[in-house]
């Protein structure tokens, strides 16, 4: 139950750095990285499919390089990815 809840507030702080990023707001979108990257090392792995814990991994490298052109819709794309597992998985 407490990945779940982990897992869904990942999803909404990447949500938040995607639009952030979208709207131009830099400083908003950074903060919420910075929340998605703590989230992340709150997932208890052991208890996620193996492909979840890969996925985590990229969404990691992915916050923690220079903002560019890409990182609002990978954002975005794992957003979706980290709700549609908590919906299947973890409910």
């Amino acid at each position: 139950m407490k990945n779940k809840i982990v897992i869904e507030s990942l999803s909404m702080d990447l949500l938040r750095v995607a639009l952030g990023y979208h709207r131009g707001s830099i400083k908003m979108a950074k903060r919420f990285s910075d929340e998605a990257l703590k989230r992340c090392s709150e997932v208890q792995t052991s208890e996620v499919k193996p492909y979840f814990s890969k996925i985590l991994k990229k969404i990691k490298t992915t916050l923690s390089q220079k903002p560019q052109d890409r990182t609002a819709e990978d954002a975005l794309m794992y957003s979706v990815l980290c709700k549609n597992y908590a919906k299947r998985y973890l409910s």
